[in-house]
């Protein structure tokens, strides 16, 4: 929509005047004063008002740290029995097969293997079944 606006024609999108009418059930002029008013070309004592208010309120940058963080539960990690002969049978074997070369990084979860140049780890995961 084209509309002369104290001599200067400005482009108003139609779309934007149809939402704007539709959602606040306002006339087509009013819809158009509002436009008007919210893209700068008219002044809105209420708006600016609203503004000055806002621009007075002062926002802590910092507002996360103010909160207090409650420590955290520590994990309970809960090995079975079947996995723990398992991984000892397999560090078990790998130190007798392969001696120095072989390193348990984590109990009951990781073995670190050394074969000439190359490095290899074993992780021992147990799958469980899902919960219904």
């Amino acid at each position: 929509m084209r509309y002369d606006f104290d001599g200067k024609i400005i482009i108003i999108p139609d779309k934007e005047l149809d939402k704007l009418m539709s959602s606040l059930e306002l006339t087509r002029q009013d819809a158009i004063d509002l436009w008007l008013s919210d893209n700068g070309y008219e002044d809105n004592e209420e708006q600016e008002e609203l503004d000055e208010k806002a621009s007075k309120v002062k926002i802590l940058k910092d507002i996360s740290q103010k909160k207090s963080k409650k420590g955290r539960k520590p994990v309970i990690k809960a090995v079975s029995d079947e996995k723990k002969a398992l991984f000892n049978e397999i560090s078990g074997f790998l130190k007798r097969v392969y001696g120095i070369n072989t390193e348990i990084i984590t109990e009951n979860k990781l073995i670190t293997v050394r074969i000439g140049d190359k490095t290899f780890k074993i992780d021992v995961i147990e799958q469980r079944k899902p919960k219904n």
